[in-house]
């Protein structure tokens, strides 16, 4: 009898046991990797503080839209919103005052304080540009210029960083014209560096204007 009230005590003990094992835990809903699939492109990252992504070197990889922008933004002003350089080029994505204005936007005091604002911007140069060079990416898409591929994505890179001008010389020179950035770096920089993105989704406009 004894031994039986030993082996039901065990067994109740290991039940218990292995029952507390299985106890459902608490999830938390984060925000962390929740997309925004507006038309103005926007999302948040695993962390909405720009500063915890300083020490890396690019701060989102893949071949995504969002990567192809912050990579962009990186390359520019290290994805700083409120960044003026020596040239007196503004925000993440570095505009000039004269291509803002393209693009209706007037007021650069009021952009350079409008993370939004610049995201918009962004897009709507894009856009720009995709219709003003979109001969080119039909006509040189794929093939293989000064020693890099040409993409779509690194076109209009290019011409972001560059101007359309600048693309346009080293295309139609099969990449002799040696076009350069007013920091010295090569257009062909430009082409490798941020080829083979996602950018299919964005619309060519000839006159794009941000509201």
């Amino acid at each position: 009898m004894l031994k039986k009230g030993i082996f039901y005590s065990i067994l109740i003990l290991v039940v218990v046991f292995l029952s507390s094992g299985f106890k459902p835990f608490k999830s938390e809903n984060f925000e962390w990797f929740r997309v925004d699939n507006s038309e103005n492109r926007t999302y948040i990252f695993p962390s909405m503080k720009q500063n915890d992504y300083k020490t890396m070197n690019v701060p989102f990889t893949g071949k995504f839209f969002i990567g192809y922008k912050e990579a962009i933004a990186f390359r520019e002003s290290q994805g700083k919103y409120h960044r003026i350089n020596s040239l007196g080029y503004l925000g993440k994505y570095q505009f000039g005052k004269e291509t803002l204005k393209t693009i209706g936007i007037h007021d650069s005091a009021a952009f350079i304080e409008s993370p939004k604002l610049q995201e918009k911007a962004f897009t709507a140069l894009l856009s720009r540009n995709k219709w003003k060079l979109r001969k080119e990416i039909e006509r040189f898409e794929g093939k293989i210029i000064g020693g890099v591929r040409i993409t779509e994505s690194g076109i209009l890179a290019a011409a972001h960083l560059g101007g359309v001008g600048s693309v346009k010389r080293f295309l139609y020179s099969n990449g002799k014209r040696k076009c350069k950035d007013g920091y010295g770096t090569s257009i062909k920089c430009y082409f490798r560096e941020f080829g083979g993105y996602e950018t299919a989704a964005i619309e060519p406009h000839r006159n794009p204007k941000v509201k």
